[in-house]
C-alpha cells in the first residue's frame, strides 16, 4: 500500500514538547527510510504547515499544541492530504482533558473524581480536600501539572495550571501503580509499568536526555495476575473507544491498591522513538518499531485515502 507514496513526516510544531517530537520524527523517518519507503522530514515551526509537492500521506508525530489538539488535522482535511492517526473531533475531545472526562464518565469508563474548576474571575479551588492532582485542560507531557498533598500549596498550583488556561481540571489523587497501554487497530497491546525514579512521572523523568536527569524505569508486559491485566486493558480499550479515538493510541491509567484501573487521559500521538513507551509495548506483542511504523501508516491510509 505504501510502494511509490510519498510520505512526509511532520515532527517539531510551536509547543512545549517540540523537542520530544523531533526525536520522535527522526526515529520515524528512519523507520520508514529503513523499509526503502519515499520519506521526508517536515520540521513544523508555528502553527502551519508546507508539505513537499505530491505528498500522498502526513505521518503526523507533533507532540502536544497543533498536532494533537485538531488544528493540524483540519489543515490537512482542507488540503486533501490523508494523515496518520486520530481525526480532528477525536482529536479534540482526546486533548482536552475536560472534554475527556465528561466522554470518560458518560461511557461508565472508571476514572478518578474529578472537577472543572473556572479561575477566569479569581484564584478559586476545588471543594474536595487535598490531596488532589492539579491539571491544565489543554498541555501534554505533565506539563503544568501539580499534585497537591499541602493544602497550603494548593493556591500555587491552581495558578501554575492557569497559565494555560481558565478552566483547570482537578482530580481527586489516587496513589497507585502507573500503567500505559498502547491500543492499535482497535486492540490492547502488552501494559507497561512505569517506575518514576522519586515517585512522580513528570517531564524529566520521561524525557532524561532534556534535563539530564534520572529517567524512569519501564516494566513490560507489566507484572500483574491475568484477572487484573484484563480488566487495565479493559479500561483503556473503553477509554479509546468513547473518544471515538481512529487508528491508535496510548492511555494511561492508575492501578489502585485493591487492583482497580483509573484511566487518566488518552494520548493520540505518543512518542515515537524507538525506547517511547507505545513502541515498548508494541514490541512486547512482536511488533518491531519499523513494522509498526509501517502499521500505522498503512491503516491510517485506508482510513483516509
Amino acid at each position: 500500500m505504501l510502494s511509490n507514496r510519498k510520505i512526509a513526516v511532520l515532527m517539531g510544531g510551536p509547543g512545549s514538547e517540540r523537542e520530544v517530537s523531533i526525536a520522535s520524527g527522526k526515529a520515524v523517518l528512519k523507520a520508514l527510510l529503513g523499509l526503502g519507503l519515499d520519506a521526508t522530514a517536515v520540521d513544523v515551526t508555528d502553527a502551519s504547515i508546507v508539505l513537499p509537492a505530491g505528498t500522498d500521506l502526513a505521518f503526523n508525530v507533533i507532540h502536544g499544541t497543533f498536532g494533537e489538539d485538531g488544528q493540524l488535522q483540519q489543515m490537512l482535511e482542507d488540503m486533501g492530504v490523508p494523515y496518520t492517526g486520530a481525526g480532528i473531533a477525536s482529536s479534540r475531545r482526546a486533548f482536552d482533558k475536560n472534554l475527556a472526562k465528561h466522554a470518560f464518565v458518560a461511557a461508565g469508563v472508571p476514572t478518578p473524581r474529578a472537577e472543572i474548576v473556572d479561575v477566569s474571575k479569581g484564584p478559586a479551588l476545588p471543594s474536595f480536600p487535598a490531596p488532589f492532582v492539579v491539571k491544565p485542560p489543554r498541555e501534554g507531557s505533565s506539563v503544568g501539572v501539580s499534585i497537591v498533598h499541602d493544602p497550603a500549596k494548593a493556591e500555587a498550583a491552581m495558578a501554575d495550571a492557569a497559565k494555560y488556561g481558565n478552566d483547570i481540571l482537578v482530580e481527586e489523587y489516587i496513589s497507585g501503580m502507573e500503567l500505559t497501554v498502547a491500543i492499535l487497530d482497535d486492540k490492547a497491546m502488552p501494559i507497561v509499568h512505569i517506575i518514576p525514579p522519586e515517585g512522580v512521572y513528570d517531564m524529566a523523568s520521561k524525557y532524561p536526555w532534556l534535563s539530564g536527569s534520572q529517567g524512569s524505569q519501564y516494566i513490560c508486559p507489566a507484572d500483574l495476575d491475568e484477572e487484573t491485566t484484563l480488566a487495565v486493558q479493559q479500561a483503556a480499550l473503553a477509554a479509546h473507544r468513547s473518544l471515538n479515538i481512529e487508528v491508535y493510541s496510548r492511555v494511561d491509567v492508575l492501578l489502585d491498591s485493591q487492583n482497580r484501573p483509573f484511566v487518566l487521559e488518552a494520548n493520540t500521538i505518543p512518542g515515537m522513538t524507538e525506547t517511547s513507551l507505545l513502541p515498548k509495548s508494541a514490541a512486547a506483542a512482536g511488533i518491531p518499531f519499523p513494522e509498526l511504523c509501517k502499521m500505522i501508516a498503512e491503516l491510517s491510509l485506508s482510513l483516509r485515502a
